[in-house]
């Protein structure tokens, strides 16, 4: 899973990056010729995962992962620049974009924080972005029926752009437009940035965060939307654990920024885990929830989706409950499922195959 993080300069959105990360990436304002992100890689906490490596004991435990891509900051300008060419080009890399937004006093100017204006002027450049991508489509696909020719995949991407259009000049995301898999297949290549899962990330001072109710709630009445205390929760990353968790005990923080942002983004996406164990390796994949047995196999490898023939499949639960998987048979718990099974959250899988 890839997180893109957005924001206007100043929005800290580094030091979010930093407190997800454990990385100490230069929190100073990005040069205006600079637009290679940071990247960082985490894994996702899962205690399912550490239980399982104590009863097979692999010689390998492979948590899923998390990377994080913290974008240039955008200047708001709202001409369409900011998601054009190089920016562009990076931002379609993310599964997903996070927009932190200041709730802060800024350092350098003094402003005080506008998280509300500031949302509505990026996601506004992000739908002027998709706007301008799309006309400049139709402007070409105008072109070749002029010429007098007339191909049935150019015309279903006309109209699914024609309804992509009609919803950005409605001023709103692509994320909420329903389109024919045929259509949505169509315009799959332009990866609009208002089609991508969304969240807000309201970065809080000490003295705002918890007590920014008002804003908080018309956040969420549009977005999902979380907050964080992000230089409190980067400078806890300098602290050994036992003096990190008195000071979030202090902020009323019960879990790590990493941690809650895993949870919010797995919720957001729709995001579940399957397991496959071993004394080789013990391993957590990410799927979307609804996926089937044989996209799970995909995940592993291309050839177990191929040559997919069955699906051994037993629970977490039912492992933890039973003990063994000896326990699990005899109880009547394993199973053998098809291609069209969808797997579940905590599903333990080993996929039978030929090619």
């Amino acid at each position: 899973m890839k997180i893109g993080l957005i924001g206007l300069q100043n929005s800290g959105k580094t030091t979010i990056f930093n407190a997800l990360t454990g990385q100490n990436a230069e929190v100073a304002s990005y040069s205006s010729q600079k637009i290679e992100p940071n990247l960082g890689v985490v894994k996702v906490e899962d205690e399912r995962i550490k239980k399982l490596a104590e009863m097979y004991d692999p010689k390998k435990t492979i948590f899923a992962t998390i990377e994080y891509i913290d974008f240039v900051g955008l200047s708001g300008s709202k001409d369409g620049d900011a998601f054009a060419g190089s920016a562009m080009g990076l931002v379609k890399t993310a599964d997903a974009l996070a927009l932190v937004v200041r709730n802060f006093e800024d350092a350098t100017t003094g402003e005080e924080p506008t998280p509300l204006e500031d949302v509505e002027s990026i996601t506004s450049e992000m739908m002027l972005s998709d706007m301008i991508i799309a006309e400049k489509r139709m402007e070409k696909i105008e072109g070749t029926k002029k010429s007098g020719l007339k191909d049935a995949d150019v015309i279903i991407e006309e109209k699914a752009l024609i309804k992509v259009l009609e919803q950005l000049n409605a001023d709103k995301a692509l994320r909420d437009l329903v389109l024919s898999e045929e259509e949505e297949k169509s315009i799959r290549g332009f990866q609009f940035s208002t089609q991508k899962p969304f969240l807000v990330v309201l970065n809080s001072d000490e003295d705002n965060f918890q007590n920014s109710s008002d804003v908080m709630e018309k956040l969420q009445a549009e977005y999902k939307t979380i907050e964080f205390a992000g230089n409190f929760e980067m400078e806890l990353n300098n602290l050994d654990p036992e003096e990190a968790a008195e000071f979030m005990q202090d902020m009323n923080i019960t879990e790590s920024a990493r941690d809650r942002l895993t949870a919010f983004s797995y919720a957001l996406l729709g995001y579940i885990s399957f397991f496959t164990v071993g004394k080789d390796e013990v391993r957590a994949w990410t799927i979307t929830k609804g996926d089937d047995a044989v996209e799970a196999a995909g995940k592993i490898h291309s050839d177990l989706a191929r040559g997919f023939i069955r699906a051994e499949c037993f629970s977490y639960n039912d492992l933890i409950d039973c003990g063994n998987e000896k326990t699990i048979r005899e109880k009547g718990l394993f199973r053998l499922e098809g291609k069209k099974y969808i797997v579940q959250d905590g599903d333990i899988l080993n996929i039978r195959f030929s090619v």
